[in-house]
């Protein structure tokens, strides 16, 4: 089964003129407990060896997953249709992996300096930079954009700007540009064709290497099949010959207005959250190494990108919540945030030679898949990711408690997460259906932002959105986040498969009847009446190393081997089962290349060409609009499958996907260290819904428990220091160093604070206290150390008046020398 997560902006009308009108525009659219590495000593597991191999793979030239310019591909291969259209663009998705993996990286290795190369990468190609966004400085938060609405109808397009529609006011616009001293945007665009196949290059000079550009324009029905892929900067060079370049397709001018040569990006906000995600770790990782000024100019950047990512917690207009009219009230204030992270934002202008004038807007519509509470979370707790702005950490704390909200009034009965909500039904804020329910005013949606296929019914929105939930409840311990997890596991073993003969399958393709309850913060409905279902199963590899790390994190805070066994299962399994020369790979049989063919609707009359060389008029298809396809050594098994053969099988090895099969395979030994086979518990075997198989159980193991040992007088050394400190708050780091001759197996450290402070959260060790008096103990990964070798227990911590060190300390009752 293919991975369906479409990143399909009918919503994101982005490009769609912005037009010149008498001086104005318009546009149709477009710490709680952070976890640190165990010591690399411990690091010598069979999981991260195969993480290591892994990344080898990914890191290897010859294997193709990064272009010349160092930029990850969406897939080694070429000829793949989903998100992107083809193989060789990239998304902002593989840019926030492989920044992922990075800070896995250097937890792993104690080198963060690729994490910091990926970073920068990123900030080179994807995040558009001042000259690609060149007249932002016309930017007027009192008026961000021209209403342009939208229709579920691609062939309701071109849709009619409309200047008389009231837009709200953007009420972090200002605040942006003070804080950071110029107007210019931070966020990753989303879709970047890396060796220029289509042809635009940049800004219309038709050869530079990457080249932004985009793709889905025409409401909820617009599949990938049926988009029409155009430069992200319009200089009328390529599309209609009515001498307008593409924006006529999408819409039309308001009264007296015009089309104009312009630029305009649309941002994927689960990518850069995503990004700020894996910034958290390595800034937690690097400190744990005492490592962290090695990250802190990236991190930083980090917390700028969460600054502008609240733009994705607007409604596209900035219209108030509740919307259900063209008429409803405009915003002002923050009156207008939804506070979850919407499908979209986008921004644009003109270019330069056509005025300076630009414009923002939001999204009306939230996807569960899309929500991340451990980036809310780090934006508005770790004060070295708190963005700059003043109200941005505040914004950030609101929106987590709003996620959590979400996520349990999405819960269904049996406990997958349905679709979202929206604050503008259609795309132009109609009225819904009568009876639906709502969440803060929006509606309810089972499939929010497109139906083709329907967006929630791709289980890995399940994998990859929970699997965030697991982290912020790993990290924080949120008895809200446990519940919801609680139930969402109960539900996902029940409906995975380890069969007997060693392979294994997961939830593909889901369905939804009926709908929750409305929301009632203070008496949550039990959504009796939400029900899903699994349609089909898959072994796609990339889908189950999300739900395994979802598995892990959850089991970990929870001490649910079951879960455990589970994930480990899944991974073994896969890895036994698809490991191949270039990563970890299963056979796709992609029956829906038929579509290939399909025909891409272009308005009767409309005609044009784009820079491959295709004719754009009413007898367009998909391939027809590709012709460099007939060129790609894998078409012939497409072109035999359209003659009427077999649908054709391919091996796909998916950038974002093999990340995640790395990141999962490091992550046992993060969570578990060298204990490696889980102990299974009283566990029900996993009944699958669909065709029951025998359920594989592993054999029981016994994990060790070091006995505690005294060690000799002086044979121990701490070094306590504090890494952070801000105005009520601290990040302290310990070395506890066996300077003996023998083993201390198992250990206790104790210390008294001179002053009021307090420890908040630890890692790498179990923290108490009772008054002035510390008592940290170790983890069961960590309980022996060796002579000569050291441990690095830290946590987070308040005080006032003065924050003096403790300067005492003792380990198993002795005392301890300090440095």
């Amino acid at each position: 089964m293919i991975s369906r997560k479409i990143i399909h902006s009918v919503t994101m009308m982005v490009i769609a003129g912005l037009l010149l009108v008498s001086g104005s525009f318009s546009i149709s659219y477009w710490h709680v407990r952070p976890v640190q590495a165990a010591p690399l000593a411990d690091d010598t597991s069979q999981y991260t060896e195969r993480f290591l191999t892994l990344y080898k793979k990914l890191k290897d030239p010859a294997n193709g997953y990064f272009s010349p310019q160092g930029i990850p591909y969406h897939s080694v291969e070429t000829l793949i249709v989903e998100a992107p259209d083809y193989g060789h663009e990239t998304t902002s998705e593989a840019f926030s992996f492989w920044i992922w993996l990075e800070a896995v990286y250097g937890r792993v290795t104690g080198d963060w300096q690729p994490f910091n190369n990926a970073w920068a990468t990123m900030e080179k190609y994807i995040i558009p930079s001042t000259q690609d966004q060149p007249t932002n400085g016309g930017y007027n938060a009192s008026s961000p954009a021209q209403y342009g609405p939208e229709s579920p109808e691609i062939s309701d397009y071109p849709v009619q700007l409309d200047s008389q529609v009231s837009v709200g006011q953007d009420p972090i616009g200002n605040e942006l540009k003070q804080t950071y001293g110029n107007a210019d945007v931070y966020g990753m665009a989303w879709l970047l064709d890396v060796d220029n196949w289509y042809g635009y290059g940049r800004c219309g000079d038709g050869k530079t290497t990457p080249s932004y550009v985009n793709s889905y324009q025409r409401g909820a029905s617009e599949s990938v099949w049926e988009t029409v892929v155009h430069p992200s900067c319009e200089t009328f060079t390529w599309g209609g010959n009515d001498g307008h370049g593409f924006l006529s397709l999408f819409n039309k001018p308001a009264s007296g207005g015009s089309y104009a040569q312009q630029w305009r990006y649309t941002d994927a906000p689960d990518a850069d959250a995503r990004a700020i995600q894996a910034a958290y770790w390595a800034y937690t990782w690097a400190n744990s190494q005492g490592k962290g000024s090695a990250v802190a100019s990236t991190i930083a950047k980090a917390a700028k990108m969460g600054d502008f990512l609240r733009y994705a917690t607007y409604d596209k207009y900035f219209k108030t919540l509740g919307c259900q009219s063209v008429s409803c009230p405009a915003g002002s204030g923050k009156n207008s945030s939804t506070y979850l992270l919407g499908w979209y934002y986008a921004w644009g202008g003109s270019l330069p030679s056509a005025g300076n004038w630009a414009w923002r807007i939001g999204s009306s519509t939230a996807h569960q898949g899309y929500q991340n509470p451990l980036a809310a979370w780090a934006l508005s707790n770790v004060q070295a990711l708190k963005p700059l702005s003043p109200t941005a950490a505040t914004d950030w704390s609101t929106s987590l408690k709003r996620q959590l909200e979400f996520y349990r009034w999405l819960q269904s009965s049996e406990g997958a997460i349905a679709g979202g909500a929206s604050n503008s039904w259609d795309g132009h804020y109609a009225t819904p259906p009568a009876g639906t329910p709502t969440f803060y005013g929006m509606a309810y949606d089972w499939q929010p932002v497109y139906h083709d296929p329907p967006s929630n019914n791709w289980f890995g929105f399940q994998a990859w959105s929970l699997e965030r939930v697991a982290e912020y409840y790993y990290v924080t311990g949120d008895a809200q986040a446990k519940a919801i997890l609680d139930k969402w596991v109960a539900w996902v073993k029940s409906v995975t498969k380890l069969n007997a003969d060693g392979s294994y399958a997961i939830p593909s393709t889901l369905k939804w009847t009926g709908q929750p309850d409305t929301w009632n913060a203070a008496n949550p409905g039990q959504n009796a009446n939400l029900h899903v279902s699994v349609v089909d199963t898959t072994s796609d590899v990339g889908v189950t190393a999300a739900l395994a790390r979802t598995l892990l994190f959850y089991a970990a805070k929870a001490n649910d081997t079951a879960s455990r066994t589970l994930a480990q299962q899944l991974l073994d399994r896969m890895w036994t089962s698809y490991a191949d020369p270039k990563g970890v790979s299963n056979p796709e049989v992609r029956a829906d290349y038929n579509r290939f063919d399909d025909p891409v609707y272009i308005p009767s009359g409309w005609t044009g060409k784009n820079a491959q060389g295709a004719t754009l008029d009413s007898s367009l298809t998909f391939i027809s609009q590709r012709p460099h396809y007939k060129q790609d050594p894998d078409w012939p098994k497409v072109q035999a499958y359209l003659d009427g053969g077999a649908a054709p099988t391919f091996t796909y090895h998916r950038f974002w996907a093999q990340a995640d099969i790395a990141m999962a395979m490091a992550d046992v030994a993060l969570l578990f260290g060298d204990n490696t086979t889980p102990t299974p518990t009283n566990t029900p075997t996993t009944t699958p819904t669909t065709t029951p198989t025998s359920t594989v159980t592993p054999s029981p193991t016994t994990t060790v428990t070091p006995t505690p040992t005294t060690p000799p007088s002086a044979v121990c050394k701490v070094n306590y220091s504090v890494s952070n400190q801000w105005p009520g708050g601290f990040t302290a780091s310990i070395t506890i160093t066996n300077t003996g001759k023998t083993a201390i197996n198992g250990w206790t450290l104790e210390f008294s604070f001179p002053g009021d402070q307090k420890v908040q959260q630890g890692w790498n060790a179990k923290f108490s206290q009772s008054g002035k008096e510390v008592t940290v103990t170790n983890e069961s990964y960590n309980g022996s150390i060796a002579p000569g070798a050291s441990v690095n227990p830290g946590f987070n911590g308040s005080w006032s008046g003065t924050n003096t060190p403790p300067t005492s300390f003792t380990l198993n009752g002795s005392p301890c020398s300090t440095s």
